[in-house]
């Protein structure tokens, strides 16, 4: 986003003071237009993203990043069981989603999803979600058989939203305490073990 900025703005200082854990890429887009006295309009946004998602596989090479434990196996288990759909449900644009699962070979696991394009909050992203799913699936997919892994507290509060189970995972920035205030149905360090996760 950094390099987009600067790109498509010429914008020197860049993101800091912005927050971006588990949140929206439009809310961030919003933000990072507003410190940088940007007009937050269709086409600045269109500019923006463009040079987001072409500078995005070069910043996914250099960061080299990992897999997190456990989520191959896991995702691979989810794939092969007949009573399990698995949809995404991020605050990332569409193409950025693709690019960075597909970098790193998790995209083709993800049937449908809700994403962060035109979504301010992740409890809109979880409502797009909810369609997506009741659409793929053809039926009415009651909220309480949908569970939402995340690792930060916003992702507890979207699923509450939809009225999903919240997976808490503490892989990311925030702790296992921060994430236990927010009463998740689970609670995990990490998925290494998926079976505290398939039991749920």
């Amino acid at each position: 986003m950094e390099r987009a900025l600067a790109t498509a703005f010429r914008c020197a200082s860049l993101t800091d003071g912005v927050p971006f854990a588990g949140r929206t890429d439009r809310a961030i887009m919003r933000d990072l237009f507003q410190v940088h006295q940007i007009e937050d309009s269709a086409d600045n946004r269109g500019h923006f993203l463009a040079a987001y998602l072409q500078h995005l596989p070069t910043c996914l090479t250099e960061h080299k990043g990992q897999i997190l434990p456990g989520i191959a196996a896991l995702l691979n288990c989810l794939r092969e069981r007949g009573d399990v759909a698995v949809g995404l449900l991020t605050g990332n644009v569409r193409g950025g989603a693709r690019l960075k699962l597909g970098h790193y070979a998790l995209y083709h696991h993800f049937a449908f999803g809700g994403f962060g394009d035109d979504h301010l909050t992740r409890e809109d992203v979880a409502r797009e979600a909810l369609a997506a799913v009741r659409s793929h699936l053809k039926n009415r997919v009651d909220s309480e058989q949908i569970c939402v892994v995340g690792d930060t507290p916003l992702d507890v509060r979207c699923a509450r939203s939809i009225g999903a189970r919240a997976v808490a995972v503490a892989t990311g920035w925030h702790s296992l305490e921060m994430l236990a205030a927010e009463q998740p149905d689970l609670l995990l360090s990490d998925l290494s073990d998926p079976a505290p996760l398939l039991g749920l």
